[in-house]
């Protein structure tokens, strides 16, 4: 299957029961999948009229408990971020899929990662997050999709999986669960479902009064506290004795991944942190990369790599907060950083 199929399939198989979405290259395979798909298993498809239509959608679809979920590319994301932040601010479980493309502006449809900021910052106004995962293959990008639904309803809370172009066009083999049966599934008692012998059920991002909103981003600070303790996620390699530690994700890790294994066969000792969740970022990988270089008598140095000019590296430089030097190689528009281009920078490091 290719990544956008992929998608579209674990989402199914994760038991979604409803998805609006608007056509946007490059994850149109992923809307045409649900749009073949979903009928044939008596679920919900929606061809919305826009993006802003079809996250409002997927908000509707929410409050009445179903497990929804919507998909874009870059641009369609901005249209969508009013939405996303209504999700948030009414705790609304819901998976939205970005498979990025270049920009800014309408950009073109190569693979780029320059909507890492937006993803992770809470990329619409107020002042909230959504889990973010990467996934770095087509077989990834297709378990994720179970582990995004149930975080969504396990904190009910948007989910966001930050894909690009290049994972969303390539093709894999993939082991796919044939079943929806036995997914988790969480208790939603205050779902819009009707008023049966039971108190109204209020889903709202609305506090007029005065403190009450207050009071309630406290209570949303809390759950993000959670996640972060709780949800962090990364792939390591090889860093128990490695000078330099490069540090990837999604598609550039693969690469990445490929220029690191060279090396190592080489007899150069490098390694690798690949962050699966962005948000929470996954500060204990870089935590224990740290304790165990802290014996050597050099001072440790990390490699950010990223298909765009410069926005995962600031995590990395408030998680080290100056413990480590810290190199940037990164390319966007399209442009992506091959093998010997890395291979490259990371003997220039090792020297």
């Amino acid at each position: 299957m290719t990544g956008n199929e992929a998608i579209a399939e674990g989402a199914i198989q994760a038991g979604c029961d409803f998805y609006a979405g608007y056509p946007i290259t490059p994850q149109n395979e992923l809307t045409a999948y649900m749009a073949k798909e979903m009928p044939r298993k008596t679920r919900v498809f929606i061809q919305a009229e826009s993006e802003i239509a079809a996250i409002n959608m997927v908000f509707g679809a929410a409050a009445a408990g179903a497990r929804a979920m919507t998909s874009s590319s870059s641009p369609g994301i901005s249209l969508k971020q009013e939405g996303i932040s209504y999700l948030a601010g009414a705790q609304l479980p819901a998976v939205i899929v970005n498979i990025m493309r270049g920009g800014p502006g309408l950009g073109n449809i190569m693979p780029s990662q320059a909507d890492y900021f937006q993803a992770t910052r809470g990329g619409g106004h107020g002042d909230y997050h959504c889990p973010v995962l990467a996934p770095s293959s087509v077989q990834e990008a297709y378990d994720l999709m179970f582990l995004s639904f149930e975080l969504a309803d396990k904190y009910r809370n948007p989910v966001m999986i930050l894909g690009d172009g290049m994972l969303g066009q390539m093709m894999e083999p993939l082991c796919v669960r044939r079943s929806a049966f036995g997914v988790r599934r969480y208790k939603k008692p205050w779902a819009l479902t009707g008023c049966r012998g039971r108190r109204p059920n209020v889903v709202k991002s609305f506090f007029i009064r005065e403190g009450d909103l207050e009071t309630f981003n406290l209570l949303l600070q809390k759950k993000y506290h959670t996640i972060r303790r709780e949800e962090q996620r990364w792939e390591g390699l090889f860093l128990e004795d490695a000078r330099v530690v490069v540090v990837a994700y999604g598609t550039m890790a693969r690469i990445a991944k490929s220029a690191v294994v060279n090396l190592r066969k080489a007899g150069r000792r490098v390694g690798l942190i690949r962050p699966v969740t962005l948000w929470p970022f996954p500060v204990e990988a870089f935590e224990n990369s740290v304790k165990l270089k802290a014996q050597s008598a050099k001072r440790p140095r990390y490699l950010v790599l990223e298909m765009s000019y410069g926005q995962m590296v600031e995590d990395v430089k408030l998680t080290l907060n100056g413990r480590a030097t810290i190199e940037f190689l990164g390319r966007s528009g399209g442009g992506v950083p091959g093998e010997r281009e890395i291979e490259k920078q990371i003997l220039k490091l090792l020297s």
